[in-house]
């Protein structure tokens, strides 16, 4: 059946918006010294995190196994999301201060905006909401059993425990470095503020990400970008109150602030994966249509290893991905090239 379109409305997009902060980046750190089965895929190698662990005192050790076993990093993210925080000290003392009632809900997770009632009656220690908020997120990987803690622990040592593994981690680790950390966030951050008016909101972020498409969805009117360097090479994707967040890596020029000749690495994944003759013959293969491994190589008459190889080099510039079994180009990350091009000569 055919359809005519009456309405000229646009296509619903997000708004970006971009924070950063020390205070992140103490979080982050937590969230990946106690994350065991992660830890041997982030940029920093197994013995930087060895040292530190080796490095710690035994209080601050005990906090981080109870932060590895009860996943209590999210709630310090958690918290930090409420305010723009200035220092720790306001942090901690925003911390001691919270209603035992909303210092409940705010560790919660959020789950979407028709839980809120939900989330609510949880937080009060309703048995009924807990188990069934349980049920609903039966199939993340721990918020379950994070839910259930933070509904039955007390409030009191909880919020001793994190004052204790925040101000434990930060001055044992962040803080000889806070200057230096600071500088790399606030580079980055000045670098993605630029582009805001440059590029659209889902390029936007797919660029700050390193690859990451995020559709508009209902009810989610904000995407908030928070640089981090910690956790590289990861993005970690989370949910609050209309607000999708992702706490993206920092690129290569910002942890070298000073030396401007400095390109961003995903751009040079990009120009090296488009420098050779039979890439970019997929490439333009793949603009006309998704197609099969098959099809690129009956099209380009070249064995299945060659082009197998070929597309892994495009899929790591992330300007490949399968899609249904086929291989799809990104035509955003085509697009953004002389962008990001403008944005390295004019810096």
């Amino acid at each position: 059946m055919d359809v005519l379109s009456a309405t000229s409305r646009k296509r619903e997009t997000y708004q970006v918006q971009l924070q950063y902060s020390v205070l992140w980046e103490c979080a982050l750190g937590i969230a990946a010294i106690t994350n065991t089965p992660l830890i041997k895929t982030l940029e920093k190698p197994v013995e930087y995190w060895q040292g530190i662990k080796e490095s710690l005192p035994t209080g601050l050790l005990v906090e981080l196994d109870f932060v590895g076993n009860k996943n209590t990093w999210k709630a310090l993210l958690q918290l930090l999301h409420k305010k723009d925080f200035t220092d720790l000290t306001e942090f901690t003392s925003y911390i001691r201060n919270l209603s035992m009632r909303d210092f409940t809900f705010i560790c919660l997770p959020f789950i979407g905006r028709s839980y809120q009632e939900l989330r609510g009656s949880a937080s009060l220690g309703q048995e009924s909401a807990i188990k069934e908020m349980m049920k609903i997120t039966n199939d993340h990987l721990f918020f379950p059993s994070y839910i259930e803690f933070i509904c039955q622990a007390n409030g009191k040592r909880l919020k001793e425990h994190l004052i204790n593994v925040m101000t434990g981690w930060y001055e044992a680790v962040v803080k000889s470095d806070s200057k230096k950390l600071h500088t790399i966030l606030q580079t980055d951050y000045v670098m993605r503020n630029k582009m805001i008016d440059k590029m659209s909101s889902e390029e936007l972020v797919e660029w700050a990400t390193g690859g990451i498409v995020y559709m508009p969805e209902p009810c989610v009117h904000n995407v908030l970008l928070i640089p981090q360097y910690i956790y590289r090479p990861w993005t970690i994707e989370a949910d609050i109150e209309g607000t999708k967040v992702f706490y993206y890596p920092v690129a290569n020029e910002s942890i070298t602030p000073n030396d401007r000749y400095t390109p961003n690495n995903l751009l040079v994944l990009k120009h090296k994966a488009l420098g050779d003759e039979v890439r970019l013959r997929i490439v333009k293969l793949l603009y006309e249509q998704d197609r099969t491994l098959q099809d690129i190589t009956e099209q380009l008459d070249i064995g299945k290893s060659t082009i197998h190889h070929h597309l892994k080099i495009l899929r790591a510039a992330k300007l490949v991905e399968i899609l249904d079994a086929k291989y799809s180009l990104k035509r955003k990350a085509i697009d953004m090239l002389s962008k990001e091009l403008d944005l390295y000569l004019n810096q």
